[in-house]
């Protein structure tokens, strides 16, 4: 305490001139009304700008759970969408439950690690078993193009097969003429953005621009844009030719994935074991 007063006796002049400063200020603004709104507005304008610095900082901290948000709310979109696109249009059916009778139920997730380098490339997702997801389910970008299938599960995380690896192989159409072929990576070409498309039939015309669609047959939904045709050229055997495509989806900056749940899917997979058995 004795230190205390010590200080204050030592500078007494600085705090009486902060005081006597103080109430200075005070009375004139109180007695002057051009003063007092010239401080009140430069005032305002500092708190303001301050305020809105600090909303900056809190948008930009936010931005994790708002892009959460955001992808949850477009996996709805993307759900009804796929609802609407695969539609049989040879049948006239009403329907009232659209929830029991739609096809395909999208799930999002977040990628916590992903390679692009390596000759089989794996992705890692922030949700599992728990979310409902299973081996095999096909996975597909929040924007365009198709990410892969997955390859294991636990309850609250799951790995997918990538496109980028030599072991994946999607079922896909030209879009103009719906040839069929396979989409696969890996073999003599390790660039992320590019694939090719293998066994379409000769006699169809294919031209550089093309859009490459998925097929529908290989647990992917009918339609999903793939990547453009980039070079026609690349071989040709007796019956069947390979083409270039340019991928639709940058692997590099992927940041969020649909994971597409099939009603039917084990139907088809029953369907399809028991086709390889007879052969």
């Amino acid at each position: 305490m004795r230190n205390l007063w010590i200080f204050i006796s030592r500078y007494n002049a600085f705090f009486f001139f902060i005081i006597f400063f103080t109430i200075g200020i005070v009375l004139t603004l109180k007695n002057n009304s051009y003063q007092r709104s010239i401080t009140l507005n430069s005032t305002n304008e500092l708190v303001g700008d301050a305020y809105k610095r600090l909303n900056i900082i809190k948008r930009y901290l936010n931005l994790g759970q708002v892009n959460d948000s955001l992808a949850a709310e477009n996996a709805i979109l993307k759900t009804q969408l796929l609802a609407l696109t695969n539609t049989d249009s040879t049948k006239k059916v009403l329907v009232k439950d659209t929830v029991y009778h739609q096809q395909y139920t999208i799930i999002s997730a977040m990628v916590i690690k992903n390679s692009i380098a390596l000759a089989n490339n794996v992705i890692t997702i922030n949700k599992g078993s728990n979310e409902g997801i299973e081996v095999g389910m096909p996975v597909i970008s929040p924007q365009k193009g198709v990410v892969g299938f997955i390859l294991d599960v636990s309850p609250q995380y799951a790995t997918i097969r990538s496109l980028l690896n030599k072991e994946t192989s999607i079922s896909v159409n030209l879009k103009k003429n719906n040839a069929f072929g396979s989409l696969v990576w890996g073999d003599g070409n390790f660039d992320f953005r590019k694939a090719y498309v293998k066994e379409i039939p000769n006699h169809f015309k294919v031209n550089v621009g093309d859009t490459i669609i998925t097929s529908g047959g290989g647990y992917f939904p009918k339609g999903i844009e793939v990547g453009k045709v980039i070079n026609t050229q690349v071989s040709t055997g007796d019956s069947f030719m390979s083409i270039e495509v340019a991928l639709f989806n940058d692997f590099s900056t992927l940041q969020y994935v649909y994971v597409v749940k099939d009603k039917f899917a084990q139907e088809l997979k029953t369907l399809q074991t028991g086709a390889k058995n007879e052969q």
